[in-house]
């Protein structure tokens, strides 16, 4: 009965109340900044005048909807005003913002969106104008603690995903690994973006987090590059803690994170055959770190750990590629020439260098060996990949984190062996 009487109820009436709602809503924020801040100058109106410009542009919009001269003609009239109060606040207060300007417009338009659009996309551009409208202090402050290089690298990041990948020719250029430009740009942008994230999250989100948040953040990035940084950070703090050294065995833990969350982007069915045997080692390195961290844990080392290089530069992804197609050829070179034994003892030498674009390949790669092999060859280039962060761990850390670290990669290591001979 209830269904049948809103069914009954005009479309107009509804989205009518929602441009008085929306209006009066974003009129309530701008009495707000009225209220609460000391302005240099007046802004254009409150919660009525809002309110009557949002009704103001439906109706209009309504009246004539096949040419929209009405709602073009109040437009632009709007505009006028608009450009008066604009001149009068410069001359009178030397004010030069236009946010409430630009506002009072957007208020103006949502007539026909209420009308033409979805009603996600009213509520995203009301609460959008709401949120920006509210922060303006907070998104002055982030701009003053971002440099100009920050903007620059995503900039990078636009032109490596936006730009270069759409254009690049998804047939295979690369007859001897089959392999196309496509493929392998994909997976920079996908391994930039999981490091560029985790970079972003360190350097702005989580600044002043612990070590073993940073061990964390880290692991997602590099855990080979967060276990140097952090073994040189306990010898030079001369503390005797366990915190780095669960930092590091969480770096490992993210690893395996990161690993897992590639394969389920380029093989969903290596990832389903991996996936308990990766919930096993996930599951063993958190427990490993957990009691690492509690076990006799000093709190004098709460500091972060600063990653000043960003991991999103066009070299660094110029490398990646060229080392995904140096890993594409070894690769197929072995299995042509050796079968799985090859790619066994490949698998381990190659976890001393870049584990990342060599995985990529066994993910992606359409090489005639059975599933088991390419499971065999993931774990094994993670655990050769542990013990080259165990050699760095022991030549740069101070001794107490040399001996738990010792300890807790040994038991990672070993389950990850188990299980690599379970397979």
């Amino acid at each position: 009965m209830y269904m049948q009487l809103l069914t009954q109820i005009p479309e107009n009436l509804i989205n009518f109340l929602i441009i008085v709602i929306f209006s009066l809503l974003i009129g309530f924020e701008q009495r707000k900044l009225q209220t609460d801040k000391e302005l240099s100058a007046p802004l254009f109106g409150t919660d009525r005048t809002f309110t009557f410009i949002g009704i103001l542009g439906f109706i209009l919009y309504l009246l004539d909807t096949r040419n929209y001269s009405l709602f073009i003609l109040g437009g632009a009239l709007l505009g006028m005003l608009l450009g008066i109060f604009y001149y009068s606040r410069i001359k009178e207060f030397s004010a030069f913002g236009i946010t409430s300007i630009i506002v009072a417009l957007v208020t103006y338009g949502l007539g026909p969106i209420v009308v033409t659009q979805p009603r996600w996309l009213t509520v995203l551009i009301v609460v959008t104008i709401l949120i920006l409208a509210e922060r303006k202090e907070y998104f002055k402050e982030v701009s003053t603690k971002i440099s100009i290089n920050e903007f620059v690298t995503l900039a990078k990041f636009l032109i490596i995903a936006g730009v270069i990948l759409p254009i690049l020719p998804r047939e295979a250029v690369i007859p001897v690994v089959n392999i196309s430009a496509y493929e392998v740009w994909i997976t920079v942008v996908i391994v930039s973006a999981i490091s560029y994230l985790s970079y972003i999250l360190q350097r702005f989100v989580f600044k002043k987090s612990g070590v073993l948040l940073s061990g964390i953040l880290g692991g997602m990035y590099s855990s080979t590059a967060t276990t140097l940084i952090i073994s040189r950070k306990s010898r030079e703090s001369g503390q005797i803690t366990n915190q780095y050294a669960a930092s590091i065995t969480a770096a490992t833990t993210m690893m395996y994170v990161r690993i897992l969350i590639l394969v389920l982007i380029f093989n969903k069915a290596l990832a389903l055959f991996l996936a308990p045997y990766f919930g096993i080692i996930i599951f063993v390195s958190i427990v490993t770190t957990v009691v690492i961290y509690f076990n006799k844990r000093s709190n004098s080392a709460d500091t972060s750990i600063s990653y000043d290089r960003n991991p999103l530069e066009l070299k660094m992804a110029a490398l990646f590629a060229v080392l995904f197609i140096l890993f594409s050829l070894i690769t197929t070179f072995t299995l042509q020439n050796y079968g799985a034994g090859g790619l066994n003892f490949l698998s381990y030498i190659i976890g001393f260098t870049d584990i990342d674009p060599f995985l990529l390949n066994v993910f992606q790669g359409q090489y005639n060996v059975p599933m088991e092999a390419l499971a065999k060859a993931t774990f094994q280039a993670a655990i050769s990949n542990n013990i080259l962060k165990t050699i760095f761990t022991l030549s740069l850390a101070d001794k107490h984190t040399k001996k738990i670290v010792l300890a807790g990669m040994a038991v990672i290591t070993v389950c990850a062996v188990i299980i690599n001979y379970i397979i």
